[in-house]
């Protein structure tokens, strides 16, 4: 079925495509009652404006972008990524503003995707995520003029505004923990280097570590159920194991849990497992994972409802949103 247009409204009123267009963008010119009629006729017929045409028009596209530079498959098993968007949806969808997503091969496309999405008009502003040590996408944006927020920070941010958790304050609460549980030789099963919240858990798992007498190991990954197992047996394998893993997703702690089962190492009796974003996998499997917690769906929310603020012309400031709380559970006991 043909979408409607101007002209056919025009001609089912009985009036030009400029009265139409002056009744539905609410200018002055049309009487009350032919508005009224154009108005009907329009509703009648499931008329909508373009966004494309209207951002072409000097007005705003109602669309926010989000450009990933992540595998698709990978995307697609990540709940983290899938809780963020979640939140941003529901923000986004009580205003009547689309998200764009689009996942690309590199940082050279990512970039490309932001000079071609502001010169179509295609989006108001974007979401940042992933934010990289020298991330050369906060220049692109800054040189562009395009409304942007980091869901990250703070460090990194350059002029974009931001808003993060709290990842050191996490990171301190879980090694103090398996500490007093009796821990002396703990891992953490990391994800991509170079990637700000990498390096921030990274920086603040060795400081606690020295602090607190822990002797320290671990790797980093693509974040991938593979990429954990393998490095879980090769810590496990070690001459002196590590008798707690921290991992950086929930993806990973439950691929590390089925590796300390084909090696009949008994969670929690021999190895401590702990989880980050709380996902409901945390709570599927045997024994359900301690876990580093956060709704994730309500900081993708509140992440939404600055961008659109920025898209709007208004200031946005950085902040952080909250500090992950550690949620104990059958993963984790005594060393």
């Amino acid at each position: 079925m043909k979408r409607p247009t101007i002209a056919d409204i025009a001609q089912r009123a009985g009036v030009t495509k400029s009265t139409v267009s002056f009744a539905l963008n609410d200018r002055p010119g049309v009487s009350d009652a032919t508005r009224t009629r154009i108005l009907d006729i329009a509703q009648e017929m499931g008329w909508q404006p373009s966004r494309a045409a209207r951002a072409l028009s000097g007005g705003r596209a109602g669309v926010l972008g989000l450009v990933v530079d992540r595998p698709a498959r990978t995307l697609g098993i990540e709940p983290y990524f899938m809780q963020l968007i979640s939140g941003i949806e529901g923000a986004l969808s009580s205003l009547d503003i689309a998200l764009l997503l689009q996942v690309t091969a590199d940082a050279a496309a990512q970039q490309a995707t932001y000079r071609r999405w502001w010169a179509e008009r295609r989006v108001d502003g974007v979401f940042v995520v992933d934010l990289g040590v020298d991330d050369e996408r906060t220049k692109v944006l800054a040189e562009l003029g395009m409304p942007a927020i980091v869901v990250g920070g703070p460090q990194g941010l350059n002029d974009l505004p931001g808003l993060w958790n709290d990842e050191r304050a996490a990171v301190r609460a879980v090694v103090e923990y398996l500490v007093a549980l009796g821990h002396r030789r703990i891992a953490r099963v990391a994800g991509l280097p170079g990637l700000w919240h990498t390096v921030m858990r990274e920086e603040a798992f060795e400081e606690a570590a020295r602090e607190l007498g822990v002797t320290a190991s671990g790797g980093t990954t693509d974040y991938t159920g593979d990429a954990g197992a393998r490095t879980t047996r090769r810590l496990l394998s070690s001459p002196e194991p590590p008798t707690a893993i921290v991992y950086d997703n929930d993806v990973m702690a439950v691929a590390g849990l089925a590796v300390a089962a084909e090696m009949n190492i008994r969670v929690p009796d021999r190895l401590s497992i702990v989880a980050w974003d709380d996902s409901v996998l945390c709570r599927l499997v045997h024994p359900p994972l301690t876990a580093v917690s956060l709704d994730i769906a309500a900081y993708g929310a509140e992440v939404a409802r600055r961008l659109v603020e920025l898209a709007a012309g208004r200031p946005v400031e950085s902040e952080c949103h909250a500090t992950p709380v550690l949620s104990p559970r059958g993963s984790t006991g005594p060393a």
